[in-house]
């Protein structure tokens, strides 16, 4: 049988559309929804062909603290240092720089507890815990023995969210807190020196104050909307993420027939990704010593198409780099396997740049080390996280030119590994 013949038997746009629907219903985690989903998920990988010794229900304990909590103590923190500065800048200017000082503390804090939320003093004692399970599916590698063998993680998450924005406004209010705070800062370090060293700002003062004053009203209202940005359980998440389930279970059809030579395969479906991405953690916590460096690779799928835009904003994309400067590029080996892979499928594929990153099952591989790339369509935001994030948003052609494109990109690493 030529791959063309195994590729047209086993790719369906119906049946990636078809498993769109069924998974479409709010799904929170530590909600009925996700055990439903959970279920499902078990069902659907038993009739792709998968036995009950293929599959494992990974169950575990997390907290919320860090996905709901966490960010009303940083944006009440944010708000009340924006005061404190505002007053110090026009009675005590340099103190400025030890509540600056200050503040860099903290925040080094914050970060350094989010690379572990999974097992963090905070999210243990303040957050409310919630059971949740990943459902997993092992295909091992059919010819390099075990212990040489890679391993490749093809992955989705099965949990849904609302909340009281929308992923894109959200993602709008994220940008105007984070470059605010950088144009406000330089502005209060600007008046600050050139009071001490160079005398008064002059006919530039008013300017100066105009701008600090609007960058502050700019970061209260940001923070405020922050503040009060709640989690719930009304969206059907189709778009996020039942797109990229879909796409894991259709691949999962193909390699359950065609497996991979010398990279075992996992195809996950990872919990509790809306909050805080607790799922993908716990399965990087309990495989790291499986998985090594340089033998491990992920991709994972989240929000597939987009089916209200245009052809340039509904197509298949994946998170090329991020940050502001410099640009931090993502996986550049996966990336540049995508692009072959698309090429070689005679299809398109396109990498895009975040200011602000995104907190994606990605996101625990790349800590380790592990090559990593999300595949997602980045107009998708404007429906997600909200009720309306319904199928008639998804575009099955999409989800289909996504699945040709990681396949071939698979066999394509399989082929190189060494």
């Amino acid at each position: 049988m030529t791959e063309n013949s195994r590729e047209r038997k086993t790719f369906d746009k119906d049946r990636l559309f078809n498993l769109v629907k069924i998974f479409s219903f709010p799904r929170l985690s530590g909600t009925d929804g996700e055990e439903k989903s959970v279920k499902l998920c078990v069902k659907e990988f038993k009739n792709i062909g998968f036995k009950e010794e293929d599959l494992e229900q990974e169950k575990f304990v997390f907290s919320d603290f860090y996905s709901t909590t966490l960010i009303q103590l940083v944006m009440i923190i944010s708000l009340t240092s924006y005061l404190i500065l505002l007053y110090l800048a026009y009675i005590y200017p340099i103190v400025i720089l030890f509540v600056f000082g200050v503040i860099a503390i903290v925040i080094i804090l914050i970060i350094k507890g989010l690379r572990t939320p999974e097992k963090g003093f905070w999210g243990e004692y303040f957050g409310t815990s919630h059971s949740s399970t990943n459902v997993i599916a092992k295909i091992p590698a059919l010819e390099n023995p075990s212990k040489n063998c890679g391993h490749l993680i093809i992955s989705a998450h099965l949990d849904s969210k609302s909340q009281s924005f929308k992923t894109g406004w959200r993602i709008v209010l994220y940008r105007l807190f984070l470059f605010g705070g950088i144009i406000l800062g330089i502005l209060y370090l600007v008046q600050l020196f050139s009071g001490i060293f160079i005398g008064h700002l002059g006919r530039f003062s008013i300017f100066f104050q105009l701008s600090i004053w609007a960058c502050t009203f700019v970061l209260f209202l940001s923070n405020v909307m922050l503040l009060f940005l709640t989690t719930g359980n009304k969206s059907p998440g189709a778009l996020d993420n039942a797109s990229g389930m879909s796409i894991v279970f259709e691949l999962a059809r193909y390699f359950k027939m065609y497996p991979l030579n010398n990279l075992n395969l996992w195809f996950c479906q990872f919990s509790a990704e809306e909050l805080g991405t607790m799922g993908s953690r716990i399965f990087v916590n309990n495989r790291e010593h499986l998985f090594l460096k340089g033998k491990t690779f992920q991709i994972n799928l989240d929000m597939i198409s987009s089916a209200k835009h245009g052809k340039k904003k509904n197509r298949v994309q994946y998170l090329k780099s991020y940050g502001i400067f410099p640009r931090k590029v993502i996986s550049p080996l996966l990336g540049r396997y995508l692009d072959q892979a698309a090429a070689k499928e005679g299809l398109e594929i396109h990498g895009f740049h975040l200011s602000t990153g995104a907190h994606l099952d990605s996101v625990p591989f790349h800590l380790r080390g592990y090559d990593a790339i999300d595949i997602a369509t980045r107009a998708a935001a404007k429906y997600t996280h909200n009720k309306i994030d319904t199928p008639d948003k998804v575009d099955p052609e999409v989800l289909l030119r996504t699945a040709k494109i990681v396949r071939r990109a698979v066999l394509t690493l399989d082929e190189d590994f060494v």
